[in-house]
């Protein structure tokens, strides 16, 4: 059989029975992903919270739909649109786990020559591309919004402990779920469960879009009035 043919076939088998025995303990399945997704949120918001206390605010002013600009689907809309990109690359850093982990050595065996150097070496190399992009990923967004809410911190005069007191109800949920896609890569790359990853991919996205859409919700209509609460000027 042609080897990648042969690799899809069993990709497909195991996908097929990683469903069939998640779906009999799914709890077992689930525990770590959300304990290592929601300590990974958890550890950014931490870090967002430190870059937020040493940064100067920036005196420009920021819109907040629902606090100073109007509340809609449109602001709904960008959110989700920003966090389906953030979900789409964890996903993508999933499935290249399942490539360079289990589809790649299936097709080493069939490869002669250079062809089978490169195999070989293909996938240590994704799996290690995938976690400096991951890495990368993680840096930059701490940056990004760490300013973002050093900033809103002193526009709304309120302490940055305070500020992230009012995004716990919406950002811990949302990370928790954008981080999902990769929890289950953690876990599986310690266990050496490569060829798991395609199916978590499936069951990690399908929790995380509800998930990110609540939030979206709550950031819009709920976050406003929780700003106004903590800020001496709203």
């Amino acid at each position: 059989m042609d080897p990648e043919r042969l690799a899809l076939t069993q990709g497909l088998r195991d996908t097929r029975g990683a469903f069939a025995r998640w779906n009999a303990r799914p709890w077992q399945v689930l525990g770590p992903w959300l304990a290592v997704s929601f300590a990974t949120g958890a550890f950014l918001l931490l870090a967002v919270g430190v870059i937020a206390s040493l940064s100067t605010p920036d005196p420009t002013t920021l819109l907040i739909p629902g606090l100073n600009e109007p509340a809609g689907l449109d602001a709904i809309g960008h959110i989700l649109f920003r966090n389906s990109l953030v979900l789409l690359l964890h996903a993508l850093a999933c499935v290249a786990g399942f490539i360079a982990g289990a589809s790649l050595p299936l097709q080493v065996q069939h490869r002669t020559g250079f062809s089978r150097r490169l195999h070989q070496h293909a996938g240590p190399l994704a799996i290690a591309f995938v976690g400096a992009a991951t890495l990368f990923s993680l840096c930059t967004q701490a940056w990004i919004l760490g300013t973002i809410a050093g900033d809103l911190a002193g526009q709304l005069d309120v302490s940055v402990g305070a500020l992230l007191l009012t995004l716990l109800p919406h950002a811990l949920p949302e990370l928790t779920a954008l981080f999902l896609p990769l929890a289950a890569w953690l876990v599986a790359s310690r266990r050496g469960e490569w060829e798991d990853l395609l199916a978590a991919t499936f069951v990690t996205v399908a929790i995380a879009v509800p998930v990110l859409v609540t939030a979206a919700l709550i950031e819009v209509y709920v976050w406003p009035d929780l700003l106004r609460l903590a800020s001496p000027l709203t």
